[in-house]
């Protein structure tokens, strides 16, 4: 490893202009449990087109560029290395589906992925379904959905976003002639299901104001879109809905989800009625999956059973719970996160012991066993299994050292045949590196999983700086699997981990419930007790510790700066969900509806709305010194509001009592998931590395 060259922090040169002030005007925000004065409530503009929001936008990001232009030559060099790992005409591995293997690939320079197909003939020519770099010119975002190709393989319908909004349009092309037809299904979640008859599809429309999917439609192909049947309504705003066609091609499902319960309802996807029947009704605390094979359903449900368990049932009589047989019952020490139905076997990805693993069973009850890893830090994730009808099992194998690694895995043989590893260009080896699973002690007892990544040759003894990432909500688990662009933080000392916090489910339910709702502040303290872990254990020098999370990890970001500021030099906080309270007390906002059942309803209990209160970041940003900070939003930003984030900054602005750098930048050309494009992303990271890179004091 050749040492870089190692500076003091606040190494920068001293600025000399201002931060924006954006002005105070109180606002009341009422509630049933007191009402808020809330200063910067004027910066919400709905509509984006007020020129005094706009004109403070703008001013923030010529602060960021301002303040971090002497950082360009580094975060250029950044930029060079992170792309300089990707291989630029690289390819996914096939995946066979009704006669055809579908994939996706780029060509050098390119933006945008080609998508693709081949007849599963010999010496069969490819078929360009779409060329995302053709459709995104003239846009400065771009974004496909679901691609999906009718049964006879002869048109295909997909999503596109153009906004970064999330309301997608639907749209059709003729691969047979190459025709577009003029077809478009306007403000449409992205999922798509053909039914059989080649010519009808089902989507879900958006509601415009909460952009929630809450219309199932039925569109046939040639008529307008004012005249596509409704199938179902969605009535209770706490659900998601979505659509999708059965791999077995005979049923076409239509999904409603909350955080904590589940409704299914199919059609046979060759009724010309398309009439849909509902599977079991909705329960409150009650989540349930349905798969086909042959004559039955497989079930994933946490009935009797909080980290799931799997059932089987014929068809008819799905909806009586009395007819449902055990396949897999439920454990305490593995959560069922997953499954996939063949012909022969049922594969269950399962997370244990922190880890994401997968189980093999056949259907005679013969053979039950799991696939074998070499790493103590790994996860496993089920592949693209179009096809029910094989005894072949894809899935991807990967860890903080080992590119995602894709495999054929043969159920009746236990043969495992190689596809691919991701490759990573410019002399990447994954030996220099090393990666373990440690646990560390929370405050009230828990054992925290964190997944650490390091170069071997990294002294571990207190002068490493650390980069701490965690997310910890809705369930969802942060896998420890291979990013190239960190290697640009690893290979200049820094230590890389995952703090596998409470609000995830990498232990199960429990981990998850343990991180919501009333128990929300686990995530924060979790957070921070594995921050001390790490210094005590000698991981991380104690005086360059960083941290960064993103959307609901933005949250646990900007509370962990108000709860321990003294614990880190800098703090970066993409897309960060700030103003909980205000937003939580407007069902107007999209998505605050959905979140109920993870956060709360502060309307409802003042139990609740206290508690909240109690943690909400921007309502608690104090008179004391904070870490350096590094902001982001997105002003088209659907699921976490722009003004979130400026209104938090604005407030930090005036309050914190440091002359630390606090920088926001507002994309002004996308939304929650930032730029578009394989390679546009990087130039966020390539800022982010050398904000961090900087505050460390390590040059480069």
């Amino acid at each position: 490893m050749t040492p870089f060259p190692r500076r003091q922090p606040h190494g920068r040169p001293p600025m000399t202009h201002s931060a924006p002030r954006a002005r105070l005007r109180p606002h009341a925000v009422a509630s049933p449990f007191g009402t808020r004065i809330d200063p910067y409530y004027w910066l919400r503009d709905d509509e984006r087109t007020d020129p005094e929001v706009l004109g403070y936008l703008a001013a923030e990001n010529a602060y960021r560029d301002q303040c971090l232009a002497p950082l360009a030559p580094l975060e250029e060099k950044l930029y060079t290395e992170i792309i300089g790992r990707i291989r630029q005409d690289d390819s996914s591995v096939p995946a066979r589906r009704n006669g055809y293997y579908y994939y996706t690939r780029f060509e050098t320079g390119s933006e945008y992925p080609i998508h693709a197909r081949r007849a599963a003939l010999p010496d069969a020519t490819e078929e360009i379904l779409i060329d995302d770099n053709q459709a995104a010119v003239g846009h400065e975002y771009y974004q496909t959905g679901a691609l999906e190709v009718s049964p006879d393989n002869e048109l295909l319908a997909w999503a596109e976003d153009t906004v970064g909004r999330r309301q997608f349009v639907v749209r059709f092309r003729n691969l047979v002639t190459g025709e577009l037809y003029a077809d478009q299904l306007e403000n449409a979640e992205p999922d798509i299901a053909w039914a059989n008859d080649n010519r009808t599809v089902v989507y879900v429309e958006k509601h415009p104001e909460t952009l929630l999917g809450y219309r199932v439609r039925k569109h046939v192909l040639g008529t307008p879109q004012a005249s596509d049947a409704l199938v179902y309504q969605q009535d209770d705003e706490s659900y998601y809905t979505g659509v999708y066609k059965a791999k077995s091609e005979r049923f076409v499902y239509i999904v409603s989800q909350s955080t904590v319960s589940s409704e299914y309802r199919y059609a046979d996807a060759s009724d010309p009625k398309l009439e849909f029947r509902l599977a079991l009704a909705r329960e409150r605390d009650h989540e349930y999956q349905l798969q086909d094979i042959d004559e039955r359903f497989v079930i994933r449900s946490n009935w009797n059973g909080a980290n799931f368990q799997v059932f089987e049932v014929p068809i008819a009589d799905v909806g009586d719970r009395g007819a449902w047989r055990v396949l897999l019952p439920h454990r305490e020490d593995a959560f069922i996160a997953r499954i996939e139905a063949f012909r022969d076997f049922l594969v269950i990805a399962e997370r244990s012991a922190a880890l994401r693993k997968l189980r093999v069973m056949s259907w005679d009850g013969k053979r039950e066993f799991l696939i074998e890893a070499s790493e103590s830090a790994y996860t496993m994730a089920l592949g693209t299994n179009d096809e029910s009808d094989t005894d072949m099992l894809r899935y991807v194998y990967s860890s903080l050292t080992t590119p995602a690694t894709t495999y054929d895995y043969d159920m009746r043989t236990g043969e495992r045949v190689f596809l691919k590893r991701e490759p990573v260009e410019g002399g990447f080896d994954s030996a220099d590196y090393a990666t373990a699973l440690r646990w560390a002690t929370a405050r009230d007892g828990a054992k925290v999983p964190v997944s650490v990544l390091y170069r071997r040759d990294t002294a571990l003894d207190g002068s490493a700086p650390l980069y701490l990432y965690a997310y910890g909500a809705y369930g969802l688990s942060q896998d420890p699997s291979f990013r190239s662009s960190v290697l640009s933080l690893v290979d200049r000392g820094f230590v890389y981990a995952i703090a596998h916090v409470r609000g995830g489910q990498e232990l199960g339910r429990r981990w998850y419930d343990g991180g919501r709702l009333l128990q929300k502040q686990n995530t924060f303290t979790d957070f921070i007790d594995v921050t001390r872990y790490l210094v005590a254990e000698r991981y991380a020098d104690a005086r360059r510790v960083f941290g960064m999370g993103g959307s609901a990890g933005g949250l646990l970001i900007a509370a962990v700066a108000n709860l321990a500021p003294a614990d880190y030099r800098a703090l970066v906080a993409h897309v960060p969900f700030v103003d909980i309270v205000t937003t939580m007390l407007d069902p107007s906002i999209p998505l605050t509806t959905n979140e109920y059942d993870e956060w709360g309803n502060p309307a409802a209990e003042r139990a609740v709305h206290d508690y909240i209160l109690g943690y909400s970041p921007y309502d608690n940003v104090s008179a004391q010194a904070y870490p350096a900070m590094l902001v982001t939003t997105g002003l088209w930003d659907s699921q976490v509001q722009y003004w979130e984030p400026a209104k938090w900054v604005a407030r930090l602005r005036t309050l914190k009592t440091d002359a630390k750098l606090l920088v926001l930048r507002t994309n002004l050309e996308a939304g929650h998931g930032g730029q578009s494009g394989r390679f546009r992303r990087y130039r966020e990271i390539a800022e982010e590395y050398a904000f961090v890179l900087a505050e460390a004091g390590v040059g480069g």
